[in-house]
Order: C-alpha cells, then sequence, then structure tokens
C-alpha cells in the first residue's frame, strides 16, 4: 500500500512559503510567524516577488529560485496567483503543498476550473496537496504550527481532521481554556486532493494520536470512508460531527426507501457501519474526542458518582443512565468502608453525596481511591472538586469574620494538591471525569485540566462524556467485520432489466420486481398474473384464498388508498369484484396480480437508495402504511457482511417485535440478514437499479416473506 501522503506533509525537514510579508496583519505573514515561533526546526524559505528579505529570512522572487526543493509548499497568495505557483513549486520539485488560498470550486465554475488545473498539476508533476481553501495543519509532536494562535508547548493526544479551517485555527485559546490539546489537526479545504479519508487513515496509523475526531461537511469516497474507519475504530477511538446533509435531504425519493434516505437516517447508519461515534455539536466532538484521548477505556458499563451535592448527583446518575449506563448500589463492605469519611446523614450507597464536604482529600482522592480499589465501578464521575474559585466567591462575605485577611493571604492558606487525585485514573487503569461550575478561575479546575482530567461545565455533560467512552467499547467488543463476495450474476434477473428497459419502463412492475427478487434467493410471495376474470379466479384456486388482488403495471408505483389494492379476498364473488373495482379505478384493463395472502402480525421493511459519495445504501426499517411516519429505519452502504446485516437489523427503535414477542416467535434473522445483503449485492451488480422498496416484508411464523416490491430503474 502507498505511503499516506500527509505523513511528509505533516513532518517536513523544510517549509516554502509563498504569501508571507512583513505585513504582521497578512494571513500569510501570520502563519509564516507561526511555524517560526512555535518551536518547529527546519529550514525556512519565504517566497516573494519583490521583498528581499521577509521576517528576517532572504526571499526568494520564485519558487525556481529556490537553493534546495522544499518538502512543504505553503500558498497563501490571490487565487489568481496560485495555479502557476503550484506549478513552478512543483518544477522545482516539491512534493508536498497546502494551498491555503480561497476562490475555487466554492465560488462557481470558474473556480472549478481553477481547481482542476490544480489536479492536472499535481498528477502531470507527482505533488500531493492539501486544499485549496483551508488552514493548513498543527503537528504538536515537532511543534509546526500553521494556524494563528499560539501553540500549546505540551503536545497533545487528539487528533483531528476538519473540513472547516475555523476549528483548527480560532479554536486554539477555546481548547486552552479547557485542557483539551491536539496531537495533529488537520484542516483539508475544498478536497481536490488529499481528502479526509486520508486525514482518517492518517491518525488511524499515528503513535501520538490516542483518538481522533473529525469535522465533516460532506464525504466524496464514502466506501473508502467506511472501510479506512472500520479498521481503526476496533482499536482507536473515532468521533464524528456531520453537518452536510440539508442539500442531500432534498433530493425526493420515487420509493418510500428514497424519502426516508434523508441526511440523519443515513449518516447515523454510516457512521455505525464504520464504528463511528457521532456528535451534534462542536462541543461535544471537542471535549467527548479529548476524555476518550487522554483517559483509560472503560471495562464495563458500571459508573460511580461522587459529589459534594445531592442535585448534581441526581443529574449526572440519570444523564449516565440515558447513556446506557448503570449507577449501581454499592455492596455493604464498600460502604461500610465509605461511612467514616462522611457526615452521618451523607448517602454512601451510589451517588456517594458528601453534602458540602470542604475536605478535597476526602472528596476527590480517599474516596474514589477506594471507589476504584473495589472493582466495583468502571468509571468516576466526580463533581464538586473546587477551592479558590469557591473561596473567591464567598471572601466578600467571610473576610471581615477572618480579620480582614487579603485574599492572597487566604489562598495560600487554603491551598491543596489535587495531585494523588488526578493519577487515579492511570493509577487504577479506569477513567474519571469532573464536573465543577467554576473554569480555570479555580485552582484546582486548572490543576485538573493540566493533568489530563476532563472538566466539564455541567454533571450532565461530564456523565455524558463518560456515556461516550460506553459507545466505544460497545465498538470494540463488536463482532469482526468480514470481507464480503458479491454471488454471480443471474441471467434470469439480467434479463428482466434488458426486457423492461427496452420497453421503456421506468421501473418493474411488481411481479417482474418479485421474479427479480427470487433470482436472488429472495423468497416472495406465490402470485400469478391474470388478464381476466375468470383467470383471476383460477389463479386464486391454485394459490388458495384468502388472497390479495392488485393492479400490476410499472407504471403504478405505489397502490395504497387509490382503490388499486384489495386484501383478505375470500370468495370468488368477492374476487370477481374487486377485479372489476381494481380496473375501474385504474381506468384501464391493467393486468391483475393474483396473491396469496401471507399470515402475519409483523410488518418490515427493506430497501435501496443511491446516494452521492457512497453508492448504493440499503434500508431496514418498520413496513406497512405507516413507514414514513414513523421513520424507523436504519441504512448501511453496500455490500454488506453477515456482521453488518444483523447490525442493522437491530438499530431500529422497534428491534424488540425481532425477538419473541406476544406469543410470536423469534423472526428468523439469518433470512432476514439474508434479504438486506441481497439488496446491496444486487445492486452493485446492476448498476440500471436506481431504488428498490420492499414493503412490506411480513413475518409469517417467522420467516420473512415479500409481499410487494418496487423496483425504480435508472
Amino acid at each position: 500500500m502507498p505511503e499516506n501522503p500527509l505523513h511528509l506533509l505533516l513532518n517536513p525537514r523544510s517549509i516554502a512559503i509563498a504569501g508571507a510579508s512583513n505585513n504582521p496583519m497578512k494571513m500569510g505573514t501570520m502563519q509564516a510567524l507561526s511555524i517560526l515561533t512555535d518551536g518547529w526546526r527546519g529550514e525556512f524559505y519565504p517566497v516573494h516577488p519583490t521583498e528581499k528579505t521577509v521576517l528576517g529570512r532572504r526571499a526568494y522572487a520564485s519558487p525556481l529560485d529556490l537553493p534546495a526543493a522544499p518538502d512543504l509548499a505553503m500558498l497563501v497568495v490571490p487565487t489568481a496567483q496560485v495555479v502557476s505557483l503550484l506549478e513552478d513549486f512543483a518544477k522545482r520539485g516539491a512534493k508536498r503543498a497546502i494551498v491555503v488560498s480561497a476562490g475555487f470550486k466554492e465560488t462557481g465554475e470558474e473556480g472549478r476550473k481553477l481547481e482542476e488545473r490544480l489536479r492536472e498539476i499535481a498528477e502531470t508533476y507527482g505533488i500531493r496537496f492539501l486544499g485549496p481553501n483551508c488552514m493548513g495543519i498543527v503537528n504538536t509532536e515537532i511543534s509546526l504550527n500553521s494556524a494563528f494562535a499560539a501553540l500549546e508547548k505540551r503536545p497533545g493526544h487528539l487528533g483531528m481532521a476538519s473540513q472547516s479551517g475555523t476549528y483548527i485555527t480560532q479554536t486554539i485559546p477555546y481548547l486552552k481554556a479547557r485542557g483539551i490539546r491536539f496531537s495533529k489537526a488537520i484542516s483539508c479545504g475544498n478536497e481536490a486532493d488529499i481528502d479526509i479519508v486520508d486525514a482518517l487513515e492518517y491518525l488511524g496509523e499515528d503513535e501520538q494520536t490516542k483518538a481522533i475526531i473529525l469535522y465533516i461537511e460532506g464525504i466524496r469516497r464514502g466506501r473508502r470512508f467506511i472501510e479506512t474507519a472500520q479498521k481503526i475504530t476496533p482499536r482507536k477511538p473515532v468521533l464524528a460531527q456531520y453537518v452536510g446533509g440539508s442539500a442531500a435531504g432534498a433530493r425526493a425519493g420515487l420509493s418510500h426507501t428514497g424519502a426516508l434516505a434523508g441526511p440523519d437516517f443515513l449518516v447515523d447508519g454510516i457512521f455505525r457501519q464504520a464504528g463511528i461515534i457521532r456528535c451534534h455539536s462542536i462541543e461535544d466532538l471537542y471535549a467527548h474526542g479529548w476524555v476518550h484521548a487522554a483517559q483509560p477505556p472503560l471495562r464495563g458499563r458500571r459508573l460511580a458518582v461522587v459529589t459534594n451535592s445531592g442535585g448534581p448527583g441526581t443529574a449526572a446518575s440519570h444523564s449516565a443512565e440515558q447513556g446506557g449506563m448503570t449507577v449501581p448500589r454499592f455492596s455493604e463492605a464498600l460502604q461500610a468502608r465509605l461511612r467514616p469519611l462522611i457526615a452521618p446523614h451523607a448517602a454512601c450507597g451510589n451517588p456517594v453525596d458528601l453534602t458540602f464536604h470542604m475536605s478535597m482529600q476526602v472528596l476527590a482522592a480517599t474516596i474514589p481511591e477506594i471507589i476504584m480499589q473495589s472493582g466495583e465501578a468502571d468509571g468516576i464521575v466526580l463533581h464538586g472538586a473546587l477551592n479558590s474559585g469557591f473561596l473567591k466567591m464567598i471572601y466578600p462575605h467571610i473576610s471581615k469574620i477572618l480579620g480582614n485577611i487579603p485574599l492572597e493571604t487566604l489562598l495560600a492558606q487554603m491551598g491543596g494538591d489535587i495531585a494523588a487525585s488526578a493519577a487515579l485514573p492511570r493509577k487504577y487503569n479506569l477513567p474519571m471525569v469532573v464536573s465543577s461550575f467554576f473554569g480555570r478561575e479555580d485552582d484546582n479546575t486548572s490543576a485538573y485540566m493540566d493533568h489530563d482530567i476532563p472538566v466539564f461545565d455541567s454533571p450532565e455533560k461530564a456523565a455524558r462524556g463518560m456515556a461516550s467512552l460506553l459507545r466505544h467499547l460497545e465498538i470494540r467488543s463488536r463482532k469482526p467485520v468480514e470481507a464480503t463476495a458479491l454471488p454471480p450474476l443471474s441471467p434470469e434477473a439480467a434479463g428482466i432489466i434488458r426486457t423492461a428497459l427496452a420497453a421503456g419502463q421506468k421501473a418493474l412492475d411488481e411481479r417482474q420486481a418479485k421474479r427479480f427478487l427470487a433470482a436472488y434467493g429472495v423468497l416472495v410471495a406465490r402470485e400469478e398474473i391474470a388478464a381476466t376474470e375468470e383467470e383471476a379466479v383460477k389463479n386464486a384456486r391454485r394459490i388458495g384464498f384468502p388472497v390479495a388482488v392488485k393492479a400490476c403495471a410499472w407504471e403504478i408505483m405505489h397502490k395504497s388508498g387509490k382503490g388499486l389494492i384489495a386484501l383478505n379476498v375470500r370468495t370468488e364473488a368477492a374476487l370477481r369484484r374487486s377485479f372489476r373495482g381494481i380496473r375501474k379505478a385504474a381506468g384501464r384493463e391493467v393486468p391483475i396480480l393474483v396473491q396469496e395472502m401471507i399470515a402475519g402480525n409483523r410488518e418490515f421493511a427493506a430497501g435501496m437508495t443511491r446516494f452521492a459519495g457512497f453508492g448504493p445504501c440499503v434500508m431496514f426499517g418498520l413496513g406497512g402504511v405507516f413507514t414514513e411516519a414513523l421513520k424507523d429505519a436504519s441504512f448501511r452502504s453496500a455490500p454488506l457482511g453477515e456482521t453488518e446485516a444483523e447490525e442493522m437489523l437491530l438499530d431500529i427503535r422497534a428491534k424488540e417485535l425481532l425477538g419473541e414477542y406476544r406469543g410470536l416467535p423469534a423472526v428468523d434473522l439469518a433470512a432476514l440478514a439474508g434479504i438486506v445483503r441481497a439488496l446491496g449485492s444486487l445492486a452493485l451488480l446492476h448498476p440500471e437499479i436506481a431504488e428498490i422498496d420492499l414493503n412490506p416484508v411480513i413475518i409469517a411464523g417467522s420467516r420473512p416473506v415479500v409481499a410487494d416490491a418496487l423496483i425504480v430503474l435508472k
């Protein structure tokens, strides 16, 4: 496998920058100053058409004048200059570049053409580049920073790839205030060459990076994204915020499947398939990512809550249980060890509520360590380990009774050391997060942050951060995702589509659709076509009453509520009435499908739709006439292995219906998974298919049987 292009790009021995000058208010100058002053050690070459020196360094009028080919070229120049400069850097021998300049495909057709020219240069000269319209990189391992803000001197363990430059650059002070530090950060921009899949792969390989966060507005290489993530997520957490679905979600599908394939439905399924933990705000993305990067992984779902107040303890417990964790009552033996350390009226069963206890040693170190030693908890949320912030708050009221002692003296006398508390997670290999209403104005909060203990500004947020660790425990516990081979193409199925296209059909009629599915082993209802009333009666006798009677023409894609279907037809007389009524509703002598009436109380839906960047995507969910209203569906990108298909079935909210339910037997999950796997496979084998909608799939006993099918052609 070729080396990821970001290895050299993030570890250059020499950098040339076009766009830096002696004007400190220019973007290129700001980025050059970050590179020069934050500790990176390497050769630096300014390129400027008129200046002889830039920032005290000799400047070169052209990339062709450089004394050596730089490992990395940065372009922060007007759009019109980018193409020629990139080509000159490539001619000089540069193999990596960052195009910070904007004004490309994001501006319209002319910009798209310019961006295409950048790709042509890259292919011609073998130069790989990040951008355009990006903000560059951060590599704390070698103190390399092309952002604006000063870099934290201490390297971190959180890697980020972002399709927004702001989240790499402007947020550095925000992150510093919360104790969050990057390992590597990559601004991807327009992704004309290097994209977020390359960035994910690189961060997955990077030993310094313990957890990865992604800010995503769109994914071009969907299958490669999934496959790359599936290799990383069992060993390293990946979290993502996706905000790019609104335009894609506006696409109207002809089938229920297409209508359901809005961005959130689809992306939720894609992330689950990839093992990625989804965040819905940039705040959670940073905060939860830092929990994963800075704390040991969870071993189980048992949470201990230690607090100096009942309200925060209850709130943390409630949020933790909502996130799938348990807050179990401690054993009598553990409570007996905790009881002497707290007031007689205080609770020690879990949560442990010290009720306004000012001894930080007991609250923050002694009690958490006893709990960790006990083996009765897999993680701890600690609330109320405060000091100087609290003293500053109450000082105006207590200063007089203390003899007007200066605040500084009081703080010095009351100062404590929480190093023992902060060391507990690594000592016992158990995660701990802190909740405090005080920020860095409190010395304990600052100390926790500086010791890589995540601090949240509410107990609920702290509990949700711990629950995020549970998501990765679940991902680590998944069955391995196996490679998937497509079945051989069915000549019969190919012939059905060929015939339909030759006839000008935009969809298969229901009988054609079911024959097509049956060719790939999908169990469908027994049925026969009738051209006359007498033929319909004969068909019903052969199949056996009761039957379903339907209009069968490719133009009729949906029948419910239009008088084009009759169910539970039990007699010949009723069949004749239904036959005539359907043809009257259709307004013509439409062929009539006579189908066995499948007995079953559980209805599901399955389908396939194509989604930009991901190709064919398979859907499974609740079926029947309320499919779109209930929107209880899960999606995956094809092809699907057995593990992926089984997980998909259990993703829906109504998954209890798949097991034994009110006297009904458990559904044959292998057969049901086989249907959704088949949909993905046949979509890949037959690119002429645009959408598939199987609704309902009725559970007859335990067997899933396709009762209705729509296949839309491109």
